[in-house]
């Protein structure tokens, strides 16, 4: 499922394709969401922002466009008269006089009002977003010391979308490993320096990601790693999805583990559980 990082990038392209152009198609092939169609047509996109893995389109008639990708949905931004040949189902379909944004396979998709947006329950959960809000260290801090979060392990905690926004199974290996932190340790034992390093590391991590197009791991392993021939699903990450291989950092063999339902990837040298402060 693509992350905070991949869904700001789309949000950056459907921008770049309908922000403020007089659009000649709105459609939905869902009927509660194609009944607006037709008032959406007659109106301009006035932004386009992400809440985390959402996308919230703006028109300046009041309206948002609530989308989730979920596991299956993919948008390709296309000349008009050239729609691609895919299996995939059609959703949503935006088209200005030269330019169409198309999203297939998407399983949620729901036109809301603009000054309500807080009701929907995805919205009114949501906790920061990293690429969206652009917290401070400070203000991260503050938010990860909520009680509420105190007695979860950071591995549920960073799939959590109330805990950080647009994190998801890649992000999470990756910001605990830069971290430190051991996954299976609980937010509440972490002492204050700790949890800082925790919403630092979150912060940077994100912004690279989105930055590079997915690649987290340190700028000069991932630049000499490709001047000797590396491909880039080698080079991408610290951790994630490098079970066996050796860490950049120490070199002891990366681990696999299964943890909330899903794969996490840490190093148990570069995060011993030793290293939580329970003091």
């Amino acid at each position: 499922m693509p992350e905070g990082p991949e869904i700001k990038r789309v949000a950056d392209k459907l921008a770049k394709t309908v922000l403020d152009q007089p659009l000649e198609t709105v459609w939905f092939a869902h009927p509660d969401a194609q009944r607006h169609a037709a008032t959406l047509s007659n109106s301009r996109v006035i932004s386009v922002k992400t809440r985390g893995k959402a996308l919230l389109t703006a028109f300046d008639c009041g309206l948002t466009v609530y989308s989730h990708n979920q596991l299956y949905g993919r948008w390709y931004f296309v000349a008009r008269d050239r729609h691609p040949k895919t299996r995939r189902s059609l959703r949503w379909q935006l088209e200005t006089e030269d330019r169409a944004a198309l999203l297939f396979s998407a399983s949620e998709i729901r036109v809301l009002e603009s000054d309500r947006l807080q009701e929907h329950p995805f919205l009114a959960r949501a906790g920061i977003d990293v690429l969206s809000d652009d917290p401070t260290p400070q203000q991260l801090f503050k938010h990860f010391r909520q009680p509420r979060f105190a007695r979860r392990s950071l591995a549920a905690l960073m799939l959590d979308q109330q805990f950080v926004a647009g994190t998801g199974n890649y992000l999470r290996s990756e910001i605990l490993f830069c971290a430190g932190l051991p996954p299976d340790c609980r937010l509440g034992e972490l002492s204050d320096a700790q949890v800082r390093k925790l919403a630092k590391q979150t912060l940077i991590i994100t912004q690279r990601s989105y930055e590079t197009g997915g690649i987290t791991n340190d700028p000069k392993i991932a630049a000499r790693m490709k001047q000797q021939g590396s491909k880039r699903a080698a080079l991408r990450h610290f951790v994630f999805a490098r079970a066996e291989l050796p860490c950049h950092q120490c070199g002891t063999l990366v681990r696999r583990i299964e943890t909330a339902g899903r794969r996490l990837y840490y190093c148990p040298v570069c995060q011993p559980s030793q290293a939580v402060d329970r003091a």
